[in-house]
This record gives structure tokens, C-alpha cells and sequence, in this order.
């Protein structure tokens, strides 16, 4: 039997793209380790729509 895989791939969505109604979604994938870190990740990342730092977080 395999064992669950430790470090897995995780994607980052821009938050303020999904609620304004500019088009396009901002997101990044990066990696997490599933043990550290069981909650949803959120980051500041530069947002190619809006031209500015917002708020990413995981989305499954």
C-alpha cells in the first residue's frame, strides 16, 4: 500500500478578481506540506488584472 504523498500542489486564487467584474482570475500554484500546514493557505501575490498585491488564497 502507498503512502499519501507529504508535499502536494496546491493552487492560489485571487479574491477580490472572483468578487469585482474584471475579467480574468488571477492564480498561482505552489507546493504545501500537508502535515505543517492542514488549513487553507492565504498569501499576498501581485494580481496581473488588477495591477496590484492581493489577498490569493487555496482553492481545492
Amino acid at each position: 500500500m502507498a503512502k499519501a504523498e507529504v508535499r502536494v500542489q496546491i493552487y492560489l486564487e485571487c479574491t477580490s478578481c472572483r468578487t469585482s467584474g474584471v475579467p480574468g482570475v488571477s492564480r498561482y500554484t505552489t507546493m504545501k506540506n500537508r502535515r505543517n500546514t492542514t488549513d487553507r493557505v492565504e498569501l499576498k501575490k501581485y494580481c496581473r488584472f488588477e495591477r496590484k498585491h492581493t489577498l490569493h488564497r487555496e482553492v481545492k
